[in-house]
């Protein structure tokens, strides 16, 4: 039975690593729900920024700046292009930085272009400002590296849905904002559409630059507070725990020294002192110590990482199911226009932001259910991979459904959409409900590759979208083969590899 005082009450903690054992969502007073309200808010509002152009492309935009179907497609590439590329980066920076440096300079950064948007005058500079602006993109990792740094792995999928999820929703609140907003400076405040859309990114920008100074004023890197700290923190809780001779050299080294204390050795079974921590053995204290706890990454081990067939799998099956959402968040406004040309703009902004927003429940219900089979499986990571598989056929057979009907029909196409959403978006928590599990001592390098290969399979989609033109229904079939395809490809490699210490 869930315990609802759990969304405020202080969390029970892991001894080890500091990670909490439950999610005060409703407690920003508490460290733990600070840093959980931060990660989803941080996200929220780039992903708002980044997906700022879309909802006024097609109406607005595209006539002001005189642009082709064909520069409007390629913007949309290129914005993804940037994201690809500044999150594999920011993966490796989050384990040398740490995720809360790494996340305010990824908002800092975006919101220089976000404030520029009003400099656009042709479809090169779109296309320059888009790039850009991908920056903003790049924030979903350190969000999700930072969420899985203070939650433990029985919470963990939850925790990272829930922020990705409500994060994510932001691509869908942008088409009901920047309607909004330009329509108030047009219609309100008098101004000209030319000069309206362009004020109307300063809204976003402002709010960016706020959240990254206020989340680098009151957060902190990890639970035992100073990231350059952790490693003699997990060393230290370790000797508070009287566990004897755990040296921390493999994998995920912390010091070359071995922890050596003359305490008694304790059994599985005795208990902790401390009221709000969870009781472990010390059996898995020496496995948090030496294998979960994040380490400065060397070249080669970065190669080692990203190579790793588990790590790959990842990364395919997330290619699948963000890359899909990129692509449809891109075009289905288009993709509305063609089919119902009779329908309003703002309402068509409204309905295509319904595929965003579901973010908001289905992403977080993808990872809640990763953790509820964790739990009744024994912490099968098996079960959770299964999960993933299962979700990307079946919305892998939505989006064929959806493309061979082409629906003309407003009730069919809303509920075809919103099914799709449903185990997509569910996919994408379940996903990076596993990722904490794989490399525990790189997470950010994991974490940074997977939500790349998200972004890699939206720069794919969208190249189909491209060169089908208008030919959406035949697109959304080719990807839902695809889809099944990489889904069917990938389901025999293990979850974890052979031999990992930590993650279990």
């Amino acid at each position: 039975m869930f315990d609802i005082t759990l969304l405020w009450r202080t969390p029970e903690i892991n001894p080890i690593n500091r990670k909490a054992r439950s999610i005060p969502a409703l407690n920003p007073i508490n460290m733990y729900g600070r840093v959980f309200s931060y990660s989803w808010f941080g996200f929220f509002v780039a992903f708002w920024s980044w997906y700022a152009f879309p909802p006024l492309l097609h109406d607005v935009i595209q006539e002001d700046l005189d642009l082709t179907q064909a520069d409007v497609a390629n913007s949309n590439i290129t914005a993804l292009t940037a994201t690809l590329l500044v999150r594999l980066v920011a993966g490796t920076c989050c384990d040398k930085f740490g995720p809360r440096k790494t996340f305010a300079g990824c908002l800092l950064l975006g919101a220089i272009p976000t404030f520029l948007a009003g400099c656009v005058y042709n479809a090169s500079g779109l296309i320059a400002l888009r790039f850009f602006i991908g920056i903003l993109g790049g924030s979903f990792v350190p969000c999700q590296v930072w969420s899985t740094g203070f939650f433990d792995k029985n919470v963990v999928g939850t925790a990272n849905a829930l922020t990705g999820g409500l994060g994510n929703a932001g691509g869908g609140i942008t088409y009901f904002i920047m309607p909004a907003v330009y329509n108030s400076l047009v219609r309100d405040e008098g101004l000209s559409p030319h000069v309206g859309w362009r004020v109307a990114f300063v809204v976003p920008g402002i709010v960016i630059v706020a959240t990254a100074v206020t989340m680098l004023l009151f957060c902190d890197d990890c639970p035992s507070g100073k990231w350059r700290d952790r490693e003699l923190a997990a060393q230290e809780n370790l000797r508070r725990h009287s566990v004897v001779g755990a040296p921390v050299n493999v994998p995920g080294e912390l010091t070359d020294k071995k922890i050596e204390t003359e305490t008694p050795n304790l059994s599985d079974e005795e208990k902790l002192y401390d009221s709000n921590e969870v009781h472990l053995s010390q059996r898995e204290m020496e496995d948090t110590a030496k294998g979960e706890v994040i380490r400065k990454p060397s070249m080669k081990e970065i190669i080692k990482v990203c190579t790793s067939i588990q790590t790959i799998m990842l990364g395919a099956a997330y290619f699948c199911s963000f890359g899909s959402e990129l692509a449809i968040n891109s075009i289905l406004g288009n993709y509305y226009a063609k089919n119902f040309p009779d329908m309003p703009f703002q309402e068509r902004g409204n309905w295509a932001a319904m595929f965003g927003l579901l973010n908001a429940v289905f992403r977080p219900l993808g990872g809640l259910v990763s953790d509820l089979i964790y739990r009744y499986t024994g912490h099968s990571l098996w079960a959770k991979k299964i999960a993933i598989h299962v979700y990307g056929l079946i919305f892998g057979g939505m989006l064929i459904a959806t493309g061979v009907r082409d629906p003309t029909s407003q009730s069919m196409m809303f509920g075809l959409v919103a099914g799709t959403a449903f185990f997509l978006e569910g996919s994408n928590g379940l996903v990076f409900s596993l990722v904490p599990h794989v490399h525990p001592y790189a997470n950010g390098i994991v974490s940074g590759f997977t939500g790349a290969s998200g972004n890699f399979g939206g720069i794919i989609f969208a190249i189909i979208f491209r060169y089908h033109g208008k030919n959406y229904g035949q697109v959304f079939w080719i990807i839902g083969v695809m889809t099944m395809g990489f889904n069917i490809a990938i389901s025999w490699i293990k979850p974890i590899p052979k031999g990992q210490i930590g993650g279990r």
